[in-house]
């Protein structure tokens, strides 16, 4: 333990479990509804509704070896080759070859896919994949269809529910082992203020950390708050210099901030193609699979055409697919563009790559158990090895399934005692950055950790992070400190000043460019010094420790006691 912790005041109630889960999409609900079905008493807690996490938003759909022909090597095979070196090949097997069966649970629960005339589930392609395996629902709506079955799934179970709170801090007993959270309820849900949950298994699912930059196509909850969590608690994290830009984000204006509509890769899988403003495709030639190249590559190409034409965007050119199968295939891209002006049945779509997916996260085995202690984590806030240093189209709520199923088993198998949280004692409490330091933040790192990197861009964005961090512990010491009220604000925008912190500190040390991880200054791959992992944690004073693994395998995960 690190001792370091938000400032937030002290628990004024709390409730009793085995598990607490934080987090409700794929990854979280799943482990909540297998947990519980194990007989464990479980709690979910979430930031928002129910139903308002990533997973919601998920278009193209959920892949798995599901179709004729297709098999878990040839899953495993395109997902090792999109993770450019660093995907752990015993957790991408686990993967593929556990992944089938999981989508079929799925669909038992409630779930409902597309299927064909035949009535087998319809499959489609997408970037990185040779076979046509992405399973999808009501379209390009696969996310907001899966994340309807778990809700009603987890309704119907009368699981004990908290929404409307934001996790806070990890709660550790007597021996340093987890004991539960802190959180603060919003006023809407059935507590209010900060209290704690007690329990000796907590699992993070809290999703990605996509408002660290400007723009992105995250929710506005995706704060990184699992992440910030787990550092603090002392956890690593890993690869976390990884994130994956979405090439085909309908542009909005340079100045557009926040939450950008995403155009899926199953439009491009649908035969969409990249163009410039003239019309000419330019991913011809760049790849054997042009559009369909892993996100990186064609992240990559479209930043360079931007580059080379002096423009903020290029487009995607699906006049040819015709009004019924943009309106039956891809109803919700096809509104999206409308409201914003643009119809895709008549003109290309204005496009520019936004931050998308963190593939590094907080550093778990194959049971999702983290170096701390009785902490788990699963979906994007964790780092399985799946992804390595690009996350292969799809596997993101394939990877949430299956290691969810694996985390309640494994915390069904070991059915830790509950133990009493231990009094905080020493260290001082974080210093909280005011609310409007967040657009600063997001600037910062768009500007210095963006899709293009270098040594100066990235020196330069350590540097004004710094300051942030030195100003806000310089202002608790002042004779009349002016340091942010304790709040939901307060305490997302200080998360995302850690998880900034940690993410420049990763790809400063990274001198190669790899997977999505794009050095200007170092544009070559470079296998004999960099096929490593960066592990980090959290010093006592606050500090980044980045440690360099010797291997490409990931050094092992203490067991949960």
């Amino acid at each position: 333990m690190t001792g370091i912790r938000l400032t937030a005041p002290a628990p004024g109630w709390a409730i009793d479990a085995d598990v607490v889960v934080v987090g409700s999409g794929v990854a979280g609900l799943t482990t909540a509804l297998r947990c519980a079905a194990a007989g464990l008493d479980t709690v979910v807690v979430t930031k928002a509704r129910l139903d308002d996490g990533s997973t919601r938003w998920a278009q193209g759909g959920i892949a798995a070896a599901l179709g004729e022909g297709d098999t878990p090597e040839q899953h495993l095979d395109d997902t090792l080759v999109a993770g450019a070196g660093l995907c752990d090949e015993e957790a991408v097997r686990t993967l593929v070859t556990e992944g089938p069966d999981a989508v079929r649970r799925l669909i038992t629960t409630g779930a409902t896919f597309d299927t064909t005339d035949s009535g087998d589930i319809a499959l489609t392609r997408e970037g990185g994949h040779h076979r046509r395996r992405i399973a999808h629902a009501g379209g390009d709506a696969t996310g907001a269809e899966i994340s309807r079955a778990l809700v009603e799934a987890v309704r119907s179970t009368a699981l004990h529910t908290i929404e409307n709170a934001l996790v806070l801090d990890l709660l550790t007993d007597a021996e340093g082992r987890t004991a539960g959270v802190s959180l603060h309820v919003m006023g809407e849900g059935q507590h209010d203020g900060v209290g704690a949950v007690r329990a000796p298994s907590v699992v993070l699912a809290t999703g990605g950390m996509g408002q660290v930059f400007s723009a992105t196509t995250n929710p506005s909850v995706s704060t990184g708050d699992g992440v910030a969590l787990a550092l603090r608690a002392g956890a690593e994290v890993s690869d976390l210099e990884f994130v994956q830009f979405h090439p085909t984000v309908l542009f909005l204006g340079a100045d557009s901030e926040g939450q950008q509509p995403l155009v899926s890769e199953a439009v491009r899988g649908e035969g969409a193609h990249l163009v410039d403003a003239t019309g000419t495709r330019f991913m011809l030639g760049q790849h054997e699979l042009a559009e369909l190249a892993p996100r990186d590559i064609v992240a990559k190409a479209i930043t360079r055409q931007m580059h080379e034409h002096s423009t903020e965007h290029m487009y995607l050119d699906a006049r040819h697919f015709g009004a019924a199968m943009w309106e039956q295939r891809f109803p919700t891209i096809l509104a999206a563009c409308r409201a914003h002006g643009i119809d895709p049945v008549t003109e290309p779509i204005p496009v520019a790559p936004a931050a998308h997916y963190a593939s590094g996260g907080i550093r778990t085995d194959l049971r999702g158990r983290t170096t701390a202690p009785g902490l788990y984590a699963c979906g994007e806030v964790a780092c399985t090895g799946v992804h390595g240093a690009n996350r292969l189209a799809s596997n993101s709520l394939l990877e949430g399934l299956v290691f969810a199923e694996r985390i309640a088993a494994d915390i069904a198998e070991t059915r830790p005692p509950r133990t009493e949280p231990a009094k905080v004692t020493g260290g001082e409490p974080v210093a909280l950055l005011a609310p409007e330091t967040r657009t600063a933040i997001q600037r910062i790192m768009t500007r210095g950790a963006g899709v293009l990197r270098s040594a100066a861009s990235l020196a330069a964005a350590a540097e004004e992070l710094e300051a942030l961090h030195r100003s806000a512990a310089a202002d608790v010491d002042a004779a009349d400190p002016k340091d942010a009220v304790p709040g939901v604000d307060a305490w997302e925008v200080t998360n995302l000043l850690l998880v900034s912190r940690v993410l420049v500190a990763a790809a400063r040390e990274r001198e190669e460019t790899r997977g999505c991880h794009w050095r200007e200054d170092r544009p070559d791959r470079d296998d004999a010094h960099w096929r490593r992992h960066l592990v980090v944690r959290i010093a006592a004073d606050r500090t980044p420790v980045v440690h360099r693994t010797e291997t490409a395998a990931f050094p092992p995960v203490r067991a949960a006691d």
